[in-house]
């Protein structure tokens, strides 16, 4: 199977806008920013699991 590693142009746009606006965080807003992203990936890699359980 041949899995795609790398971003999309659109991806990769919206990484740059993000890269601009995480300059001017402190460094307490940077942790909690890290640490809500990493949350949300948590709850997307759970969903990914159940859903695959269901198709199962």
């Amino acid at each position: 199977m041949n899995v795609p590693t790398g971003l999309s142009l659109e991806q990769e746009f919206k990484l740059q806008v993000l890269r601009e606006q995480v300059q001017t965080l402190s460094q307490e807003q940077a942790q909690e920013y890290l640490l809500e992203v990493l949350r949300q990936n948590m709850v997307k890699d759970n969903l990914f699991k159940h859903l695959l359980k269901k198709a199962s």
